[in-house]
């Protein structure tokens, strides 16, 4: 092939190598050097070339005509940057072996002769995209491709690739799950069917009459755009009603393939529709691009991974900025509500603290503490949840998509930033005093734990670890800040389990599987299932997301002493139990430095567990809702423009007319309720 060799001679040479004379070859190498020498070249130069050497252009032109005769292209068309997987992770796994090793395909085709003159070929489509449009016409003329998309043999794989195409969409759309998902489509209203009748006229038509020519103006054509149209609809409906009827993986990567079949279809039928003699060889050249366009994405990773999660992420976000509006104070009495609740949250950290430190102190292995730790934590944030407590940095994940919810949702205007920014200084309150509920129960109960045990058994439990304690909570002997930020990734971790397994109940019905299950109904009666349904679909996905968020928290520092690393967490509330551990063994014999760094870490770990999860689960929200981030700028810039003129509103319930305009924008964000299909 000359990999090596072929950047060394210029293009005039490597023309000049090759296309001196009637080259007869079939083999690529020669295209491949050129092309290679070619992106090096100004295309003027290139097109110099041929018009001073006429003998040479001849040639080239011919081997041009020579390499492609008799290799298909409908795989360019049907394949390319299309999934061919009903499952992400087979899909990724299979664009991840053909980027390492790339599939042998048919040397009769050109989707082998692509990949083996061009292997980088998005980056020999931008030269090309980037050639005047006069210069690149005038290149096509001299190939004598300029007809290229009137040729029989063209199109009939244009045809053949609609075809395939739209037979693939009809299976696909008629699957009992995926045609569940838009329900106003039923029968002989779904618009597949019709589509399909209408390509058969076509291609009929085209069968029986080879010249035929299609136009804009034709009925046949208007059909088809009609039906398309509404097939893209279907799929628009289809992830529409997702919020309400939930979705899983295999339904989402089949409606993205099916729009992405539709649209391919769509592509392929304008390149067939000729009005005038201009739009010859302008669709000529765009099937040219097209083919190389679709070749240039047929294995990128990010647009699989960008198409395949936005709608998992719209659905976790949209789930979790249900829950999300419980934590945003709007009256004086919700502010002192919310100090209650994390005050009762703070009580339940205060004796896992106490926990925590006797497990510890068991002889065991890693695995051993991992699980006691895990079990600790897990069955502490559980209690508080079903009690209807709130643990401070719970809130960032679910407020989030909430505040995302707002802004996507809204006009966007300077009156709707006034708002929103008023809406985040009632969300920063929300959790400046469920910080102060949290850290002022959770150090005295653990306190007084601590001491009650000393004057039952005799002995400060809390010595043997308080020097470890105390130096975990200085930043410039610790990696504090380090372990707080890992605290609030899997506090940004916990919300996206929390919004995948509501969305999977809504999905599998398991609420309404649980009311309508004859053995329950049968055993314990029709109230009870009811009841049970109720509550699974009120608490689990809670339930579940704060299991695996204590599992998280209570095994990262034994694995990472097994693994030899300094991994662990710190989270505010548990960070204030602990300071009062270490100082009560220490019994408050420390030196102010420690007194002062203690305390002031603590709210240091609470600002980067806030600030972790809250940003991670902004991030997540914009994207899946399409925010745009432009505004981001403006939107931070009214929220300053806000705290200085109001700063006591962003700790403390202070009215405002603005309360009832972000009580509206909040009450909008309410997700749709799971219905019957």
């Amino acid at each position: 092939m000359g990999i090596f060799t072929s950047g060394k001679n210029t293009f005039i040479v490597i023309l000049k190598k090759y296309f001196s004379f009637r080259n007869e070859t079939k083999s690529l190498d020669p295209l491949h050097e050129l092309l290679d020498s070619m992106r090096r070249t100004d295309f003027s130069a290139v097109l110099n070339e041929f018009r001073e050497n006429p003998e040479i252009l001849e040639h080239f032109r011919y081997y041009i005509h020579h390499i492609f005769s008799g290799k298909t292209f409908n795989l360019s068309l049907t394949e390319a940057n299309i999934l061919s997987e009903n499952a992400f992770f087979p899909e990724f796994r299979k664009r991840m072996l053909n980027k390492i090793l790339p599939p042998v395909e048919s040397e009769d085709t050109v989707w082998y002769l692509i990949d083996y003159v061009s292997v980088r070929t998005s980056h020999d489509l931008a030269y090309f995209r980037n050639v005047h449009e006069e210069d690149m016409d005038e290149f096509f003329r001299m190939l004598e491709i300029s007809r290229l998309i009137t040729k029989k043999t063209v199109k009939r794989e244009l045809f053949f690739a609609m075809n395939i195409l739209a037979w693939r969409v009809i299976g696909n759309a008629l699957d009992v799950e995926v045609s569940n998902m838009a329900p106003e489509y039923k029968n002989f209203d779904n618009p597949f069917l019709a589509l399909q009748d209408e390509m058969d006229i076509l291609t009929k038509e085209y069968r029986e009459n080879p010249d035929f020519q299609l136009k804009s103006k034709d009925a046949q054509y208007k059909q088809v755009k009609v039906y398309l149209t509404q097939c893209l609809n279907f799929t628009d409906i289809a992830f529409k009603n997702s919020s309400k009827y939930g979705i899983s993986g295999k339904i989402n990567q089949s409606l993205i393939k099916i729009r992405q079949q539709l649209n391919r279809i769509q592509d392929i039928l304008s390149l067939l529709v000729i009005d005038d003699e201009k739009d010859v060889l302008q669709k000529s050249k765009n099937l040219v691009f097209n083919i190389l366009e679709y070749k240039s994405h047929k294995n990128n990773l990010r647009e699989l991974v960008a198409d395949s999660s936005t709608l998992m992420s719209h659905l976790i976000t949209n789930h979790t900025a249900q829950t999300g509006t419980h934590y945003i104070t709007s009256s004086f009495r919700d502010y002192v509500r919310m100090f209650w609740m994390s005050s009762g949250g703070g009580v339940i950290v205060g004796a896992l603290v106490v926990l925590k430190l006797f497990y510890g102190l068991i002889p065991g292995s890693d695995f051993a503490h991992a699980v006691l730790y895990s079990v600790n934590y897990a069955m502490g944030f559980i209690m508080i949840f079903l009690m209807k407590f709130t643990l401070a940095t719970k809130q960032p994940a679910m407020t989030a998509a909430t505040m995302a919810k707002v802004l996507s949702e809204g006009k966007n205007t300077q009156k709707n930033y006034s708002d929103f920014a008023h809406l985040v200084s009632k969300l920063f309150r929300s959790q400046f005093i469920a910080f102060v509920g949290n850290v002022l129960w959770s150090f005295p109960v653990a306190l007084a734990i601590i001491y009650g045990l000393e004057v039952l058994f005799q002995e400060n439990f809390a010595a043997e670890k308080a020097a470890k304690l105390l130096n975990d909570h200085d930043p410039f002997n610790s990696k504090a800040i380090l372990h707080a930020c890992i605290a609030g990734f899997y506090l940004f971790i916990s919300g996206i389990i929390s919004g995948n397994v509501a969305n999977n109940a809504v999905f599998y019905q398991i609420p309404k599987r649980i009311a309508k299950n004859p053995l329950i109904l049968q055993v314990l009666g029709p109230k009870i299932a009811k009841a049970a349904s109720g509550y699974y679909a009120r608490n689990w996905p809670g339930i579940v997301s704060n299991f695996w968020f204590g599992v998280c928290l209570g095994a990262t520092g034994p694995i990472g002493s097994f693994l030899g690393l300094d991994l662990d967490i710190r989270h505010i509330t548990f960070a204030a139990g602990n300071v009062a551990l270490g100082l009560y063994g220490m019994e408050f014999s420390v030196s102010s430095y420690t007194l002062w760094m203690s305390v002031i870490t603590v709210f240091l770990i609470g600002f980067f567990n806030f600030a972790v999860s809250f940003g991670l689960s902004m991030v997540l929200a914009f994207r899946s809702r399409k925010v745009n981030f432009g505004e981001v700028k403006e939107i931070y810039k009214e929220i300053f423009r806000y705290f200085l003129k109001n700063p006591l509103r962003f700790f403390f319930p202070i009215r405002s007319f603005l309360d009832s305009r972000a009580k509206e924008m909040v009450e909008k964000t309410i997700s749709t309720k799971s219905q019957e299909r």
